[in-house]
């Protein structure tokens, strides 16, 4: 499955916005979703993951309250809203998918999009 995700931009601490990731495939339905982001000189981490049918999803301990990660299987697509935004939540955001197991382990994740910076100002 190919990955391409939007949504990105500058927006002011407290404030919302939602990215999308639009998938190609037939198998959408297949694949576990998830949000990983990195900020400038860090590591990469998990924001979200989302599972198959979109029943089930689970969040990182910094975000869990503030974002939500949705899906649509009709449109091929992933979304993650964010509320509340902090300036550490500043950081290039990645959609990926697997279809091994809903789990929040980054190294399970075989298709990534380009990433969306989101930046969030003071």
């Amino acid at each position: 499955v190919q990955l391409q995700a939007s949504g990105g931009g500058l927006v002011q601490a407290g404030g919302s916005l939602r990215l999308s990731c639009a998938a190609s495939g037939r198998t959408f339905r297949s694949y576990v979703l998830a949000w990983f982001r990195q900020a400038p000189g860090k590591e990469r981490e998990f924001v979200g993951v989302i599972s198959w049918s979109g029943s089930s999803t689970d969040y990182a301990d910094s975000v869990k309250g503030r974002f939500t990660i949705s899906r649509d299987n009709a449109k091929n697509a992933v979304y993650l809203y964010m509320s509340s935004l902090k300036p550490e939540d500043t950081a290039v955001y990645y959609c990926a998918a697997q279809s091994r197991s809903f789990s929040s382990n980054e190294r399970l994740y075989d298709n990534w999009g380009q990433g969306t910076l989101v930046t969030v100002s003071s």
